[in-house]
């Protein structure tokens, strides 16, 4: 499967030797409301097909910024989106196909195979993964990892890295 994430620079050879992260984002939100916008124009560097890998404790701002991401693309309403949690996987769009995947139930590897992460993988769609940490070696390049901290209060650190191959 090949598939690459906006901003991914052609003409890199894909030996499948990953070139290590680059940082896009390192960035502190104050409020819910700016981790929203910063998702809105985060939306520009996650085009399909591309792979996100969201990382951080409960509480971090996961599906908050997740919210954002969708609203950005155009596939659905922030109020819209909602953790996947219980039904691990949502689908919203038509024309910009988003997933937004919840893997905090995953237990072992044959949950993780139940879950038709390949099949999602393979559409021009943008997949959110939640719990990102889980996919262990599973996780493919080129892909956008966002690493959220709560900091106290309202405020999260957010660091956005794009890995390709």
């Amino acid at each position: 499967m090949k598939y690459t994430c906006a901003g991914h620079r052609p003409g890199i050879p894909d030996a499948g030797i990953s070139l290590g992260p680059t940082r896009l984002f390192d960035i502190v939100t104050h409020s819910p409301e700016e981790t929203l916008e910063f998702g809105r124009n985060l939306a520009g560097e996650v085009l399909p097909p591309c792979l996100v890998l969201l990382h951080g404790e409960l509480g971090s701002g996961k599906t908050t910024l997740t919210k954002g991401i969708v609203a950005g693309l155009g596939a659905a309403g922030e109020e819209e989106v909602t953790s996947p949690s219980f039904t691990l996987v949502h689908e919203y769009g038509r024309e910009n196909k988003v997933y937004h995947v919840d893997l905090y139930r995953i237990e072992d590897a044959h949950d993780l195979a139940t879950l038709g992460l390949d099949d999602l993988l393979g559409q021009q769609a943008t997949v959110l993964v939640e719990w990102g940490e889980k996919l262990g070696d599973n996780a493919m390049a080129p892909r956008v990892d966002i690493h959220l901290e709560h900091m106290g209060n309202d405020e999260r650190r957010i660091i956005v890295e794009r890995l390709e191959t």
